[in-house]
């Protein structure tokens, strides 16, 4: 398979899987979080396959791999977020750990593709 652009990337499609979970998650998180940790885990979220597009879409290998760091630091955060999110008791173990499985799996993808730059 030939991969023309980002869309094509299973570490892209993986990641926008990874923003629609983060944002169901938080629709049932108390309104009074929607400026905080709400605001923070989906800026996160979607953070991760925006930057392995945008970084796509570069001219070089380096800047390609600056931006899939970026990615790296983003599922790192969100999974620190969600363990938090556990800790205050909005959200069950079961549904934090649905999303560090994906997260684990993003950034295995994400380490592996920097190697291949």
């Amino acid at each position: 398979m030939t991969i023309e652009n980002f869309r094509d990337l299973k570490v892209w499609n993986l990641g926008k899987l990874i923003v629609k979970d983060v944002y169901l998650l938080t629709n049932q998180f108390p309104k009074s979080e929607m400026y905080g940790l709400v605001s923070q885990m989906r800026r996160a979220a979607v953070s991760i396959p925006s930057n392995v597009a945008e970084g796509f879409n570069r001219y070089h290998n380096k800047e390609y791999r600056q931006y899939l760091y970026v990615a790296l630091g983003s599922c790192a955060e969100l999974e620190t977020q969600l363990e938090i999110s556990k800790d205050l008791e909005f959200i069950e173990t079961d549904s934090k750990d649905k999303i560090i499985e994906k997260i684990n799996y993003e950034t295995g993808m994400l380490r592996n593709l920097i190697k291949k730059l």
